[in-house]
């Protein structure tokens, strides 16, 4: 009989850089409200990108710059933010 091993080697897991926004690109249909809601002007229309609708759509160009307001979700008419809150210990500009 052999030796029961030890538990198997496990790799740490590599850092996953935080973002304050889920967008549900597939959806957005490109109004621009959002861009223009937003305080912090971190929001853009990604014009290299085209999603199933045939729109260009929203995307975070600073996910530090974002202050997680909500605003960009109180005004987006398909719903497609989900704003979080940054974890705790986090730095925010």
């Amino acid at each position: 009989m052999t030796p029961a091993a030890g538990p198997p080697a496990v790799a740490p897991l590599a850092p996953r850089s935080w973002s304050p926004l889920i967008i549900a690109s597939e959806y957005c249909k490109g109004c621009d409200l959002c861009v223009a809601a937003c305080p912090k002007g971190v929001l853009v229309l990604d014009g290299t990108a085209v999603n199933r609708l045939g729109y260009h759509p929203v995307r975070l160009t600073d996910p530090a710059g974002c202050t997680s307001c909500a605003f960009c979700a109180r005004v987006c008419p398909d719903a497609v933010f989900i704003v979080l809150a940054a974890p705790k210990g986090a730095l925010r500009r």
